[in-house]
């Protein structure tokens, strides 16, 4: 029977971004690849900068997510100073940001962006291995998701994770009967807001997921990371259906 490593995602503010262009900075209603596959990277301390590492991981391993509340989006209203230009190509690098917004105000200009995040949501993550030699165990990736080397962040910095995250391993036919096995806490704010009968599930690959689903949508979504010092990403397929939320996990 196949393995399946299953935890939550909760915390007062989460921000999936999709694809953004100019001052529009919108957020996805679930977690998106490359943010899920970060955060697995930042607990086991893969940095940015090691690439081979980072394409490794997020190709040896399939994920699915079931939103159990889909919390309230709220849009926030930034303005940035940023050099002009002309002043970044006479002074280019700045070594820091305070050395970058040091310079005369006349050189500064002012960048206006509008962010969207979602406020109390609470969501199941569920990895499994898409190869036969994953470079770690799924038993080793809770491990890390226990003890993170780096602070885990729910799409942004400034979206810190709230509650730990319980990671759990289990074998089971299909997905349905691995998250039946699961065992979680709602605790703190979770107590409030988890329970819910149905839910949205997302997942990709075309395997059997043991949910009855009468109906479901397929999109593709541009949420696999190509380069992340470049911020480059290409497209995958992901399922999605609303489902019967499953009592190990509400």
């Amino acid at each position: 029977m196949p393995e399946y490593l299953l935890f939550r995602l909760f915390g007062p503010m989460a921000a999936w971004g999709g694809v953004a262009v100019g001052e529009y900075r919108p957020s996805e209603s679930h977690p998106s690849r490359s943010a899920i596959f970060g955060l697995v990277a930042a607990a086991l301390g893969i940095r940015r900068e090691d690439a081979a590492d980072l394409k490794e991981l997020q190709e040896s391993y399939r994920m699915a997510v079931l939103v159990n509340t889909p919390g309230s989006l709220i849009r926030d209203y930034h303005t940035t100073q940023v050099p002009s230009e002309i002043t970044k190509k006479r002074a280019w690098p700045f070594a820091t940001r305070r050395e970058e917004v040091s310079i005369h105000r006349d050189d500064l200009n002012t960048i206006l962006s509008t962010r969207e995040y979602f406020c109390d949501a609470l969501y199941t993550v569920c990895i499994q291995a898409a190869t036969e030699n994953p470079p770690y165990l799924l038993s080793e990736l809770a491990e890390a998701l226990n003890s993170p080397v780096f602070t885990l962040y729910l799409g942004r910095r400034s979206c810190p994770v709230a509650l730990p995250l319980q990671p759990q391993v289990f074998r089971g036919d299909n997905l349905r009967a691995a998250m039946e096995a699961a065992v979680f806490q709602n605790i703190g704010m979770m107590s409030s807001i988890a329970g819910k009968e149905r839910g949205m599930l997302f997942w990709e690959g075309e395997e059997n997921t043991g949910f009855a689903v009468e109906s479901s949508q397929t999109v593709q979504r541009r949420d696999v990371a190509l380069n992340r010092r470049r911020w480059q990403f290409t497209e995958r397929k992901e399922h999605g259906a609303l489902v019967q939320v499953p009592e190990g996990v509400r």
